[in-house]
């Protein structure tokens, strides 16, 4: 990797990411983030501010969407790598949303998938999720199980991988699939559970269990899937491949 785009960059996971990235010498990192108002967007601001004068980082505010402007900074940069990790999040938003959910998940995708094949970028990386499973999954998990997305945001990550075999095999384009287990530390979204947890603690409020406390869910520190982000680049054993990202961390509880 010389010259490298992340997607979603100023996001929880992409910030870690770019912050790994630029800590090798030989990389340069590209950021394209729409900041969208999912959560504060100085939140994700705040997330690159100690990048913002490294001449190794450049930063694009746009949508994945935007074909004019994407083609212009793949042309102007001729990316070699993509870590393509933007997304409109949520699962429960997602039920509400659902158009939008296939615009940017679906839809973005493709049109960074075009860019790269169309300029040659040598590895393209994809942020997809466990929530592609469904509530019949059985641990442990396995890349080659069977699908059954309950929910617009499950099935536009599954859509996604479906088009990244797509153009990895009419176009020889290297993909691969990563599927992402509930991410948590620094810099977490506040819609999700440990960040939720810890502000109730830290408020000396209770926090409310659902169920009989029974349910496990397995978490991943958000270092160690950017472990994986990162080795990923590496892979070379086929043209396309799904892998799981998970550190088998369980809690038996669900807020």
């Amino acid at each position: 990797m010389k010259r490298v785009l992340v997607t979603g960059g100023a996001g929880f996971i992409g910030s870690h990411l770019v912050d790994r990235l630029l800590g090798i010498p030989e990389i340069s990192v590209s950021v394209v983030d729409n900041f969208d108002d999912f959560y504060e967007p100085s939140r994700k601001r705040g997330n690159l501010t100690n990048h913002l004068e490294n001449a190794k980082f450049s930063l694009f505010e746009a949508d994945i969407r935007d074909n004019v402007t994407l083609d212009r900074i793949f042309a102007e940069l001729q990316f070699d790598t993509v870590f393509h990790l933007a997304a409109r999040a949520g699962v429960r938003p997602s039920l509400s949303q659902a158009r939008l959910y296939e615009s940017v998940n679906v839809g973005g995708t493709l049109e960074l998938l075009e860019l790269s094949q169309r300029y040659g970028v040598k590895r393209f990386i994809l942020g997809s999720s466990s929530s592609v499973y469904g509530p019949k999954a059985v641990a442990p998990f396995r890349e080659d199980a069977a699908l059954a997305p309950i929910s617009p945001y499950a099935a536009t990550k599954a859509a996604a991988e479906l088009l990244g075999h797509t153009y990895s095999y009419l176009y020889g384009l290297p993909v691969i699939a990563l599927r992402f287990f509930t991410a948590y530390g620094p810099r977490q979204r506040p819609d999700l559970a440990i960040h939720k947890f810890a502000a109730l603690i830290d408020a000396g409020k209770p926090i409310p269990v659902y169920g009989d406390g029974t349910s496990q869910r397995d978490y991943t520190y958000v270092s160690d899937i950017v472990s994986g982000i990162v080795a990923s680049a590496d892979y070379n054993a086929s043209n396309f491949e799904i892998i799981i990202l998970v550190n088998h961390v369980r809690c038996a509880w669900i807020i």
